[in-house]
């Protein structure tokens, strides 16, 4: 099981990639759409790279719940103790 650290790590790592920006300019308190400028198609693909690195299912329900980066950490941190 990962620890909280390596979660919010391995989130900001993907997000950086995805957005093409440096991993040090996200933060846990950015906001998805209005910091980030995730559109909903960006938020597709994120899905499935969290799906495939979590090993999960993420719900489209859940998904839409997800408004920050650390929302995305704690949601995740919370599947994996679920599910441990």
């Amino acid at each position: 099981m990962m620890s909280k650290t390596e979660i919010s790590d391995k989130v900001l790592t993907i997000l950086a990639k995805e957005l093409k920006r440096d991993v040090g300019s996200i933060s846990p308190d950015n906001t998805l759409t209005e910091d980030l400028g995730l559109n909903s198609l960006d938020a597709i693909e994120l899905v499935f790279k969290f799906e495939g690195e979590f090993d999960m299912s993420i719900p489209d329900e859940d998904m839409e719940k997800l408004k920050t980066v650390r929302d995305i950490i704690d949601y995740l941190e919370t599947r994996q103790t679920s599910t441990a």
